[in-house]
């Protein structure tokens, strides 16, 4: 509400004093009207009312009209909202407006902490773009004022401000994903073995660090984008699938790996293709699952909008019809196909092929 210029004035309703209480206690009625005759803060709106128990119309407040925030700041008569007003005031000075409604909403984000940090926070999500890191840890992004800790104590900030840009893409993929930054913290993937006996479990958690030091046992590796879709996954001799790698993808340059038949199956939208781009640079000799034209042709009802693109051009690694995919999605209005919306029986019907075709 502080921040929503068109609700000024605001008008708070004081209420007209019963009419019994004029015949049981006067006076109390008019130590009411005495009470706010002595308000300096906004405007006591009065109206004339008559009452059955007197022969004249007695005029009572009947609202307060507070034409300002900091006339509603004034009338709460406290100290810490008047200080916290005050910080909130600077805020919002100093930053743009598609931050504001965010900053205001959930001042516990900045609550106590450093003003000058907050200002820098928004001043950072409105310049901060998809894929900027390139590949960088977030600590070694170079912005005027950032230090190597500033993402580490303001991560939740920035990535709600950078919500507010772009839909709430950022939370959904992650900041380190949506800025294409080199993971710094561990990353748990999920490894299923599809033929039943090659791990000592079904499905177990295993570091992407980890995974790349060491070799995964079985003929074929599956890499699939989002763990979400190992029900889909079939019964498989010889074949590991990885699950959940999304953006990180830098345990595919494990050396092992060459001495695998791999595919990549991930959605079918512009960062699902980049990812793929990055998969391919990293192991070479990749099978591609699920991710054409085709596919996306024949089940293009099931695609929502890509809220935030990841990139105009085609990333280096994406073969010629891979290219042709890409720039075809960005025509869409629902160019995003994500791998758990296609039917089971295509996906176990790929995979299976894929096996006995490699």
């Amino acid at each position: 509400m502080l921040g929503e210029q068109d609700v000024w004035p605001i008008s708070i309703p004081i209420g007209r004093p019963p009419p019994i209480l004029l015949s049981t206690d006067a006076a109390a009625i008019s130590r009411h009207i005495d009470a706010w005759s002595q308000v300096k803060v906004g405007e006591v709106v009065q109206a004339s009312c008559r009452y059955r128990a007197t022969r004249v119309e007695v005029s009572v407040p009947m609202y307060w009209k507070l034409r300002t925030p900091g006339e509603f700041v004034d009338a709460c008569g406290d100290a810490s909202v008047r200080i916290e007003f005050a910080v909130m005031t600077r805020i919002i000075e100093q930053t743009d407006p598609i931050c504001h409604s965010l900053l205001i909403c959930r001042r516990s984000l900045w609550r106590g902490k450093s003003t000058v940090e907050i200002i820098r926070a928004a001043s950072l999500a409105m310049i901060l773009e998809p894929g900027c890191s390139s590949g960088r840890p977030l600590r070694g992004l170079s912005f005027e004022g950032i230090d190597t800790k500033f993402f580490e104590r303001h991560e939740r900030l920035v990535t709600l401000l950078l919500d507010e840009r772009f839909d709430g893409e950022v939370s959904r993929v992650g900041l380190v994903a949506f800025l294409d930054a080199l993971p710094e913290g561990e990353h748990w993937l999920l490894v299923a073995d599809l033929d039943g006996s090659l791990l000592p479990f079904r499905k177990m958690r295993v570091r992407s660090s980890e995974l790349k030091k060491t070799m995964l046992p079985g003929e074929r590796l599956l890499i699939v984008e989002n763990e979400s879709c190992h029900y889909q996954l079939p019964t498989l001799a010889n074949t590991i699938a990885v699950l959940g790698s999304g953006f990180d993808l830098d345990w595919t340059e494990a050396d092992w790996l060459a001495s695998k038949k791999v595919a990549y199956w991930g959605d079918i939208d512009t960062w699902g293709l980049r990812l793929l781009a990055r998969a391919r640079e990293r192991i070479g000799k990749l099978n591609v699952l699920m991710m054409t034209s085709e596919v996306f042709d024949q089940f293009a009802h099931l695609a929502g909008p890509e809220k935030v693109i990841a990139g105009t051009e085609p990333p280096v690694g994406l073969s010629p019809s891979e290219q042709l995919l890409f720039r075809q999605l960005l025509e869409e209005s629902h160019g995003r196909l994500e791998q758990e919306f296609l039917p089971e029986s295509l996906t176990r019907e790929t995979i299976l092929n894929w096996a006995i075709n490699s």
